[in-house]
């Protein structure tokens, strides 16, 4: 028996079997959770129908965030299939490309404001006003990723950080409404992962190799390391928490300075 036995969970934005999606997947189907799955456009649904297969899911539901229309189709399918739902995982980010090199103010126009914030922040809101008839009278749970360009400056990051920080503030409000119904809403502010969102993210490597010789831990997290502490946030024995952000960074966020080795040995 695992910690998510007889829960449902809904995972969106599943790209990958590298995708930070895909690791809580995997968590939460050996927690014991049945699972279904969103995709967005037929090639990714080429790769999310035998990922999902490879869990026992049979289903794998077309999901644009960004369109309403969609939304209230894709949870409209699931109630078809389902009666009732537990687990929303918010696993969707995106900014144009071009606004997250370079200059800040000089990359940030404000059509790439506008899509960064609609679908890395407010599609989390539709989607847990999309989620709630299936939660009614369950111990439900809804759970996004977030990242420390919420709250500090990383370099490329750009626009997405404030998207970022959007997000984290929508867990709270959203967390503050929706207690009363029983249902909890949080976020992981995971390290940074090689995904393939993360491939578009100028001096990625760089800032892998940054956080695992500055990390207490002295490595970056993995898609496991998150997935784990999403079953946890998702499951009842995480009953009493909600409206947080949770880092699961190896200790890299409560660093204020780190010295190399020879600094470190008084060189």
């Amino acid at each position: 028996m695992g910690i998510l036995s007889g829960k449902r969970a809904f995972i969106v934005g599943v790209a990958t079997d590298r995708s930070i999606a895909w690791g809580i997947a995997q968590a939460m189907k050996a927690q014991g959770a049945e699972l279904a799955f969103s995709y967005q456009g037929e090639k990714l649904k080429d790769r999310v129908t035998p990922l999902a297969e490879s869990v026992g899911s049979r289903i794998v539901l077309p999901l644009d965030v960004s369109s309403d229309a969609e939304i209230d189709a894709a949870f409209a399918a699931l109630s078809r299939e389902w009666d009732s739902l537990d687990i929303l995982v918010h696993a969707v980010a995106f900014a144009p490309r071009e606004a997250i090199e370079g200059s800040f103010t000089a990359n940030t126009s404000r059509e790439a404001f506008r899509i960064a914030h609609d679908v890395s922040s407010y599609s989390l809101t539709a989607l847990a006003r999309a989620a709630q008839p299936l939660m009614a009278g369950r111990a439900g749970a809804v759970l996004t990723l977030s990242y420390l360009g919420a709250v500090r400056s990383i370099p490329s990051y750009n626009v997405m950080g404030l998207a970022k920080a959007s997000l984290e503030a929508n867990v709270r409000f959203l967390a503050a409404d929706l207690g009363p119904q029983n249902i909890r809403v949080n976020a992981i502010s995971a390290g940074p992962v090689k995904t393939l969102a993360a491939a578009g993210i100028s001096g990625f490597r760089k800032m892998l190799a940054q956080v695992a010789q500055v990390a207490p831990l002295r490595r970056n997290v993995s898609t496991e390391d998150v997935g784990n502490a999403a079953a946890f946030l998702c499951s009842d024995m995480a009953a009493g928490i909600t409206g947080e952000i949770v880092y699961v960074d190896n200790g890299f966020s409560t660093v204020g300075m780190s010295f190399g080795a020879a600094a470190a040995d008084g060189g």
